[in-house]
Protein backbone atom coordinates (compact mmCIF):
# COMPACT_ATOMS: atom_id res chain seq x y z
CA UNK A 1 0.00 0.00 0.00
CA UNK A 2 2.86 2.32 0.78
CA UNK A 3 4.22 1.48 -2.28
CA UNK A 4 1.32 2.35 -4.18
CA UNK A 5 1.16 5.52 -2.41
CA UNK A 6 4.80 6.45 -3.06
CA UNK A 7 4.78 5.58 -6.99
CA UNK A 8 1.29 7.95 -7.09
CA UNK A 9 2.84 10.94 -5.09
CA UNK A 10 6.16 10.95 -7.41
CA UNK A 11 4.06 10.84 -10.87
CA UNK A 12 1.85 13.50 -9.61
CA UNK A 13 4.83 15.75 -8.68
CA UNK A 14 6.19 14.79 -12.01
CA UNK A 15 3.02 15.38 -13.94
CA UNK A 16 2.91 18.91 -12.06
CA UNK A 17 6.25 19.35 -12.81
CA UNK A 18 6.51 18.76 -16.59
CA UNK A 19 2.76 20.95 -16.33
CA UNK A 20 4.68 23.90 -15.51
CA UNK A 21 8.07 23.04 -17.65
CA UNK A 22 5.10 22.97 -20.74
CA UNK A 23 3.30 26.07 -19.21
CA UNK A 24 6.83 27.82 -18.90
CA UNK A 25 7.70 27.24 -22.59
CA UNK A 26 4.65 28.05 -24.05
CA UNK A 27 4.78 31.57 -21.90
CA UNK A 28 8.16 31.95 -23.06
CA UNK A 29 7.06 31.24 -26.46
CA UNK A 30 4.38 34.03 -26.43
CA UNK A 31 6.57 36.71 -24.91
CA UNK A 32 8.85 35.68 -27.76
CA UNK A 33 6.34 36.66 -30.67
CA UNK A 34 5.63 39.66 -28.85
CA UNK A 35 8.93 41.11 -28.83
CA UNK A 36 9.24 39.94 -32.23
CA UNK A 37 6.24 41.75 -32.82
CA UNK A 38 7.50 44.98 -31.06
CA UNK A 39 10.68 44.62 -33.24
CA UNK A 40 8.86 44.57 -36.69
CA UNK A 41 6.66 47.74 -35.48
CA UNK A 42 10.07 49.69 -34.43
CA UNK A 43 11.79 48.70 -37.60
CA UNK A 44 8.47 49.75 -39.76
CA UNK A 45 8.52 53.03 -37.87
CA UNK A 46 12.09 53.60 -38.51
CA UNK A 47 11.77 52.86 -42.62
CA UNK A 48 8.64 55.41 -42.50
CA UNK A 49 10.76 58.23 -40.99
CA UNK A 50 13.80 57.57 -43.20
CA UNK A 51 11.51 57.19 -46.38
CA UNK A 52 10.05 60.52 -44.91
CA UNK A 53 13.27 62.12 -44.88
CA UNK A 54 14.43 61.19 -48.00
CA UNK A 55 11.32 62.61 -49.63
CA UNK A 56 11.15 65.62 -47.33
CA UNK A 57 13.52 68.05 -49.51
CA UNK A 58 15.83 68.72 -47.24
CA UNK A 59 18.66 66.31 -47.73
CA UNK A 60 21.11 66.71 -51.49
CA UNK A 61 18.91 64.60 -54.55
CA UNK A 62 21.80 61.89 -54.07
CA UNK A 63 21.36 61.27 -50.11
CA UNK A 64 18.01 61.66 -50.58
CA UNK A 65 18.12 58.69 -53.48
CA UNK A 66 20.50 56.43 -51.31
CA UNK A 67 18.12 56.60 -48.45
CA UNK A 68 14.96 56.15 -50.24
CA UNK A 69 16.55 53.08 -51.94
CA UNK A 70 17.69 51.48 -48.73
CA UNK A 71 14.23 52.29 -47.07
CA UNK A 72 12.24 50.75 -49.73
CA UNK A 73 14.48 47.26 -49.68
CA UNK A 74 14.20 46.80 -45.95
CA UNK A 75 10.93 47.56 -46.21
CA UNK A 76 9.89 45.63 -49.34
CA UNK A 77 12.03 42.35 -47.83
CA UNK A 78 13.72 42.17 -51.38
CA UNK A 79 16.67 40.54 -49.75
CA UNK A 80 17.31 38.84 -46.20
CA UNK A 81 15.71 41.01 -43.62
CA UNK A 82 18.98 41.57 -41.48
CA UNK A 83 20.82 42.90 -44.98
CA UNK A 84 18.27 45.31 -45.68
CA UNK A 85 18.16 46.65 -42.24
CA UNK A 86 21.85 46.97 -41.99
CA UNK A 87 21.91 48.85 -45.30
CA UNK A 88 19.56 51.31 -44.28
CA UNK A 89 21.21 51.55 -41.00
CA UNK A 90 24.29 52.38 -42.76
CA UNK A 91 23.00 54.69 -45.56
CA UNK A 92 21.61 56.73 -42.18
CA UNK A 93 25.28 56.70 -40.82
CA UNK A 94 26.17 57.77 -44.79
CA UNK A 95 23.92 60.71 -44.57
CA UNK A 96 24.07 61.46 -40.90
CA UNK A 97 27.98 61.08 -41.01
CA UNK A 98 28.36 64.05 -43.84
CA UNK A 99 30.09 67.47 -42.90
CA UNK A 100 28.25 70.23 -41.45
CA UNK A 101 24.98 67.47 -41.74
CA UNK A 102 23.10 69.13 -39.30
CA UNK A 103 23.79 73.14 -40.24
CA UNK A 104 22.17 72.33 -43.95
CA UNK A 105 19.27 71.32 -42.49
CA UNK A 106 19.21 74.67 -40.60
CA UNK A 107 16.10 76.66 -41.63
CA UNK A 108 14.63 73.91 -43.48
CA UNK A 109 10.57 73.42 -42.68
CA UNK A 110 9.87 70.24 -40.27
CA UNK A 111 13.89 69.16 -40.09
CA UNK A 112 14.20 69.14 -36.14
CA UNK A 113 10.85 67.29 -35.38
CA UNK A 114 11.66 64.96 -38.36
CA UNK A 115 15.31 64.26 -37.03
CA UNK A 116 13.85 63.78 -33.59
CA UNK A 117 11.50 61.32 -35.04
CA UNK A 118 14.20 60.01 -36.59
CA UNK A 119 15.98 59.68 -33.44
CA UNK A 120 13.11 58.39 -31.00
CA UNK A 121 12.79 55.23 -33.80
CA UNK A 122 16.41 54.40 -33.89
CA UNK A 123 16.48 54.26 -30.73
CA UNK A 124 13.42 52.14 -30.39
CA UNK A 125 15.05 49.61 -32.89
CA UNK A 126 17.98 49.46 -30.39
CA UNK A 127 15.68 48.73 -27.52
CA UNK A 128 13.53 45.99 -29.23
CA UNK A 129 16.24 44.34 -30.77
CA UNK A 130 17.99 44.19 -27.46
CA UNK A 131 14.63 42.78 -25.56
CA UNK A 132 14.05 40.55 -28.75
CA UNK A 133 17.37 38.99 -28.98
CA UNK A 134 16.70 38.64 -24.77
CA UNK A 135 13.35 36.36 -25.59
CA UNK A 136 15.22 34.62 -28.03
CA UNK A 137 18.01 33.39 -25.72
CA UNK A 138 15.68 32.68 -23.34
CA UNK A 139 13.47 30.61 -25.11
CA UNK A 140 16.75 28.76 -26.35
CA UNK A 141 18.14 28.34 -22.85
CA UNK A 142 14.28 26.52 -21.91
CA UNK A 143 14.26 24.41 -25.14
CA UNK A 144 17.68 23.06 -24.14
CA UNK A 145 16.74 21.29 -20.77
CA UNK A 146 16.95 17.87 -21.01
CA UNK A 147 12.87 17.03 -20.35
CA UNK A 148 12.22 19.54 -22.90
CA UNK A 149 14.18 17.40 -24.96
CA UNK A 150 13.20 14.32 -24.21
CA UNK A 151 9.30 14.95 -23.77
CA UNK A 152 9.67 17.11 -27.34
CA UNK A 153 7.85 20.03 -25.07
CA UNK A 154 8.79 22.51 -27.79
CA UNK A 155 6.37 21.21 -30.43
CA UNK A 156 7.01 21.71 -33.59
CA UNK A 157 7.87 25.44 -32.79
CA UNK A 158 10.90 26.41 -35.00
CA UNK A 159 13.90 27.12 -32.97
CA UNK A 160 14.28 31.06 -32.41
CA UNK A 161 16.90 33.24 -34.31
CA UNK A 162 18.14 35.78 -33.19
CA UNK A 163 17.94 39.36 -34.78
CA UNK A 164 21.28 40.67 -35.85
CA UNK A 165 21.41 43.81 -37.61
CA UNK A 166 24.31 46.64 -38.10
CA UNK A 167 22.13 49.38 -35.52
CA UNK A 168 25.62 51.50 -35.45
CA UNK A 169 23.45 54.40 -36.01
CA UNK A 170 23.66 54.87 -32.36
CA UNK A 171 25.94 55.26 -30.03
CA UNK A 172 26.70 54.56 -26.32
CA UNK A 173 26.08 57.81 -24.02
CA UNK A 174 28.98 59.85 -22.79
CA UNK A 175 28.47 58.82 -19.16
CA UNK A 176 28.20 54.81 -20.74
CA UNK A 177 24.98 54.03 -20.11
CA UNK A 178 22.76 51.85 -22.94
CA UNK A 179 20.67 55.24 -23.87
CA UNK A 180 21.84 55.84 -27.79
CA UNK A 181 21.73 58.82 -29.67
CA UNK A 182 22.39 59.32 -32.74
CA UNK A 183 25.54 60.08 -34.69
CA UNK A 184 26.40 63.03 -36.91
Amino acid sequence: MLDIFLVTAIVVLLAVYVSWRAGRLDRLHARLEAARAALDAALLRRNCVAAELASSGLLDPATSVLLAGAAHDARAGTRQREQAESDLSRALRAAFGQPDFRASLDGGQGAEDLLAELEGAAHQVFLARKFYNEAVSAVISARRRFLVRALRLAGRAPAPEFFEIDDSLVEPAADGADMPRLTG
